[in-house]
């Protein structure tokens, strides 16, 4: 069966379309993920050790900081690398990057960028990167699935949820691994409101959105809901509107949804001078250079 069958097979129930992020949207777990469980398994996988410092500084400002913010974490291992290859203080104590060449062909050609994708990938031709790769992933997996426990959504996200169910096909399209996105919404009994949850094995989030799109819904009755400039391109791209959570002040990004930005959606007046509005603000909270080459 296809990965991304449970997409192809969702009917349309309702006018109106709402695709939600996962990390750092709906749950506060970004920050638990990245450095209790990404951190340690690249500087061990990838031998930063000598330079774990400023592994750490990169992969917090990719990862959590920059506009990268919510980037699959196969692209975002390679902007890490990248940013310490060219670092001032990495190059005078000797660091000598892998060759990521292999890697970054994968990253390009394969549009389902997870686990599943990367066994085939090993499975066909093992070579070591790419091994290593899938190595460090299956790491960061289970360090997830041992940390990553209690991390409730969002204040005022349950209740978005409450509001649009009715009104709304709710999807959850993500780059977070389905498993953890399965477990995550049935621990704190929020599965229940989405139609699928959509992971990085099923596709991007614009392949995601474009499946849940040819379903017959009007554009302006789509909205993405993200914490990142790659959200937002993920909707754009898709055709749909874009309703920012506004990374460090995501409680009162869905107290504004639930409050206003929602009845505009449902009302047909959010697309235009509103939401421009709200992605200008959006706009200001993430830099795309790190604070080091300032």
């Amino acid at each position: 069966m296809r990965a991304d069958q449970i997409l192809l097979d969702m009917s349309k129930e309702n006018d109106y379309f709402v695709g939600i992020d996962s990390d750092g949207c709906a749950f506060d777990s970004m920050e638990i993920k990245h450095k209790e469980c990404f951190c340690p398994n690249t500087i061990n996988y990838w031998d930063l050790q000598p330079i774990s410092k400023y592994a750490r500084e990169a992969a917090e400002f990719v990862n959590l900081y920059s506009k990268n913010r919510g980037v699959n974490r196969f692209p975002a291992l390679i902007e890490v690398i990248d940013l310490l290859t060219v670092r001032e203080e990495c190059i005078e104590r000797g660091y000598k990057p892998p060759n990521l060449d292999e890697l970054r062909e994968w990253v390009v050609t394969e549009t389902k960028l997870g686990n599943p994708a990367l066994i085939k990938r090993v499975d066909e031709k093992p070579t070591p990167l790419m091994k290593k790769a899938l190595e460090w992933s299956l790491a960061v997996n289970e360090t997830v699935t041992k940390i990553v426990r209690n991390v409730p959504p969002f204040p005022y996200f349950r209740e978005s949820l409450e509001k649009m169910n009715s009104e709304c096909d709710i999807v959850c399209v993500s780059a977070t691994p389905n498993e953890a996105l399965n477990r995550e919404w049935v621990e704190h009994d929020i599965a229940k409101y989405a139609k699928v949850i959509a992971g990085q094995e099923i596709g991007t989030k614009k392949e995601s959105l474009v499946t849940c799109a040819l379903k017959g819904y009007d554009s302006d009755k789509m909205l993405m809901i993200g914490d990142a400039p790659g959200d937002l391109r993920a909707a754009r791209e898709a055709g749909c509107l874009f309703y920012p959570i506004n990374p460090g002040d995501e409680e009162n990004s869905w107290k504004r949804f639930v409050n206003e930005a929602y009845d505009k959606f449902i009302n047909n007046t959010y697309k235009g001078k509103y939401e421009k509005a709200l992605i200008a603000e959006f706009d200001t909270y993430l830099p795309s250079t790190p604070p080091w080459n300032k």
